[in-house]
């Protein structure tokens, strides 16, 4: 009984990270960060449709977890930079690999996209 309950223990556990690391705003925040510190603004204009409230959140849950670290300088006007944590660098290579094969199949996927809708909508006009 006890492996049981441990495997649900790391069930669990592989959950609440793949939770953080698979999230689209995760993503799109490592691939902001992909060349260095960069301010808090440099990231919003990176990603482009992040909120600043979201882009927020998703900082403050990738520091909580040890991946990002947020430097603050005492400077006028204030700067506050983010970069990968020693932990973070360990999935850059993964999360390059999401990058790079995203960019590498994209337009495979927007194909399969209209195929399939062009499919379903004539299923749907047959159904009408």
């Amino acid at each position: 009984m006890p492996d049981k309950i441990e495997e649900n223990e790391r069930l669990k556990a592989m959950n609440i990270i793949l939770n953080r690391v698979g999230d689209k705003w995760t993503v799109m925040v490592f691939g902001a960060l992909f060349d260095g510190p960069v301010r808090f603004n440099e990231i919003q204009r990176a990603i482009g449709t992040i909120s600043q409230r979201m882009l927020t959140l998703t900082l403050r849950n990738l520091e909580r977890d040890g991946l990002v670290i947020r430097t603050a300088y005492a400077e006028i006007p204030p700067r506050v930079e983010y970069q990968f944590s020693e932990l973070g660098k360990t999935l850059i290579p993964a999360m390059r690999a999401i990058w790079d094969w995203s960019s590498l199949h994209h337009n495979d996927i927007i194909t399969a996209r209209m195929a399939y809708d062009s499919r379903n909508d004539g299923l749907k006009a047959a159904a009408e």
